[in-house]
């Protein structure tokens, strides 16, 4: 290690213990309001990331072209999902200092943790591959940089922004945070210039819609896309260790502290999510546009009917959102070997492993944007193992001591895993049986 990366190391240790130590003021009533909420805040926007990746731009876009606002309503049901989802996460990590696969291994037989290994280590590789396409397309659309040379640079790039951790927990944190403020800005211009119905946002957004085969796999897809497995693996670990409480007390401040972060932040996502799928609807289905179905042609007929500015935010956006999600998808596979198998790989065999799928894709010639709406169903099927465990040990009082889940929380979260649960059913029969 090099003297200045020694220096910049004991900078980053001094500025975290700063942050812990800001947390206990807070704790303790000696600051409030929104500096008291401040060193809490990093965990649920490095989370929410993964509810605004290139799979959710590939969903939302395609289901607004091709049913206007009428699946509005989808996301925000996926996004009380995900508020819900993520504060049981980080709760059980503040509750027991263990992440959620470490918890499964702890307490369930070896053959089941083996296999929920091998199911959420699939989950994540379909993850990585929708991020690293989605940035890798908008490098290419908007630099003119072919689709393989576009793969390795942002293979690069998301390797370098992962070894900030060795500088602690906050430069990542807010290295995330910054990108999720960005991808919020870019789709606030979008709203302003693709000027949506007001009205219909409104009541689509509170109104169930559900129309032919092709509407329910897109609802699967934007399910799928918005409630993501290794994002409720990966809140628990950021949880676990951050601010340590010293008693019960101090862990229900810290989860009142976490709950107000995950609101904001999921309310962040919720809104990307929304003005996603409304500009879809506004800019393509009332222009006749409604056969658009990938990202490429979204750009192109962007680019007439809202002009050259409009496009290039998208593609900005987008960029944002690929880089940073691929580094978080990197960092909840981490989390998810390490918790179910004891063991981790180095970081850049693990970057390296999880962006051959998309170099072998992009060789190929593969639709980009049809493999993303793929993944996103994949995610989706396999999104119950993780709900239906958290749910399990939430609800155990001599594991979550304190903060147990409330009756109406673990009613709620069933009442969810039977949505998805229902919803995957009648979408494997109809692919399989017409």
């Amino acid at each position: 290690m090099s003297q200045t990366d020694s220096v910049a190391i004991q900078r980053a240790r001094a500025a975290e213990s700063r942050t812990v130590s800001a947390a206990r003021d807070a704790i303790n009533g000696k600051v409030k309001g929104i500096r008291a909420l401040l060193p809490f805040l990093g965990p649920a926007f490095i989370a929410s990331i993964a509810y605004v990746d290139p799979g959710n731009f590939a969903t939302n876009i395609q289901s607004g072209a091709s049913f206007g606002y009428k699946m509005l309503w989808v996301i925000v049901l996926a996004n009380l999902m995900a508020m819900l989802l993520q504060n049981m996460s980080a709760k059980l990590g503040i509750a027991t200092g263990r992440s959620l696969p470490e918890v499964c291994r702890d307490h369930m037989p070896k053959w089941l943790t083996y296999g929920m290994w091998v199911v959420s280590e699939l989950a994540a590789m379909a993850t990585d591959l929708a991020e690293f396409l989605g940035a890798t397309l908008a490098l290419n659309l908007l630099a003119g940089i072919p689709m393989l040379y576009a793969t390795i640079i942002v293979g690069i790039v998301t390797y370098l922004i992962l070894m900030l951790e060795k500088f602690g927990f906050r430069p990542l944190e807010k290295f995330i945070a910054a990108f999720a403020v960005l991808i919020g800005l870019c789709y606030l211009v979008e709203t302003v210039i693709s000027k949506p119905d007001l009205g219909l946002i409104a009541y689509h957004s509170v109104t169930p819609w559900l129309g032919n085969k092709e509407s329910i796999i897109l609802a699967v897809g934007v399910i799928g896309a918005t409630v993501m497995p290794h994002a409720i693996y990966l809140h628990s670990s950021l949880t676990q260790n951050r601010i340590v409480p010293r008693n019960d007390m101090e862990k229900l401040k810290i989860q009142k502290f976490s709950t107000k972060e995950i609101m904001i932040a999921m309310t962040l996502a919720g809104f990307v999510n929304l003005a996603m799928m409304y500009m879809a609807a506004s800019v393509f289905h009332n222009s006749g546009n409604s056969h658009i179905a990938d990202l490429t042609t979204a750009y192109h007929t962007l680019t007439p009917l809202l002009g050259s500015a409009a496009a290039s935010v998208f593609l900005i956006s987008l960029l944002a959102s690929g880089v940073s999600s691929s580094v978080v998808g990197t960092m909840a596979g981490q989390v998810i070997m390490q918790g179910f198998v004891g063991f981790t790989i180095p970081l850049w065999i693990r970057r390296l492993v999880t962006m051959l799928p998309t170099f072998i894709i992009v060789a190929m010639g593969v639709d980009p944007t049809r493999t993303l709406v793929i993944s996103q169903v994949v995610l989706s099927i396999v999104l119950p193992c993780p709900i239906i465990a958290l749910i399990y040990f939430t609800q155990k009082k001599e594991l979550m001591g304190v903060l147990t889940n409330k009756p109406i929380t673990t009613i709620l979260s069933t009442i969810f895993a039977i949505v998805i649960l229902g919803l995957n059913c009648w979408l494997i029969v109809q692919t399989f049986l017409g």
